[in-house]
């Protein structure tokens, strides 16, 4: 096994030095080096992370609330931006103009009821916390009759924009269940089987 001239420490060359050694005879050179290595940076950004991340999640609740209207046989239709015009997402980063926000604010679904027919906007939202209120509504949200629902991590619960504008909210206590909106005419027990995969997908977030 190599050892270091200098202390007989572990080194991985014979006749060399360990990096303690190496430090401390070149201590200006190593800590030049080691800014260096600090500068070089891999991977994404703590912005970055963070943004993608939590698009991530935003994905799996649309997904889950887009399989449970297809399993009750409701038509569904992807709306949002990134499905009715590919790739803008990333073009109006930073952008900030009335048309631009218009975009951001498009529901995420149209979903059309088997029996009667009706179709409604519908915006998918994911909050570990389990609440939902006015102020997390982008300010002048223009789909004033579109539903919001609420995926969390033990339920799916569900409000209009009108209700949030006349003070009321979705909290971890509410009532506003998915299953009880009348609208929608759900079947409970399908809506409890998608409630259990909401807890296995965001069980440690």
């Amino acid at each position: 096994m190599a050892a270091c001239i200098q202390c007989g420490s572990y080194t991985k060359f014979n006749g060399g030095l360990c990096y303690s050694c190496y430090k401390a005879d070149n201590a200006n050179e190593v800590e030049v080096l080691e800014e260096n290595q600090e500068e070089v940076t891999t991977g994404l950004s703590e912005s970055d992370r963070n943004y993608r991340y939590n698009m991530i999640k935003g994905r799996i609740a649309e997904t889950l609330i887009q399989e449970l209207f297809l399993s009750l046989d409701y038509n569904v239709f992807r709306y949002g931006m990134e499905n009715t015009i590919p790739g803008i997402m990333d073009l109006l980063k930073g952008v900030r103009t009335d048309v631009a926000d218009d975009i951001r604010r498009m529901p995420d679904f149209v979903i059309q009821n088997p029996n009667d027919k009706k179709v409604y906007f519908i915006e998918v939202k994911f909050r570990a916390n389990g609440s939902f209120k006015l102020k997390d509504l982008p300010a002048s949200y223009p789909y004033q009759n579109a539903f919001i629902i609420l995926v969390s991590k033990k339920h799916i619960k569900c409000i209009t924009v009108d209700e949030l504008y006349e003070g009321k909210e979705i909290t971890p206590k509410s009532q506003n269940y998915l299953g009880n909106r009348n609208e929608f005419d759900l079947d409970k027990e399908t809506i409890i089987e998608f409630c259990k995969f909401a807890v296995q997908f965001f069980e440690g977030v």
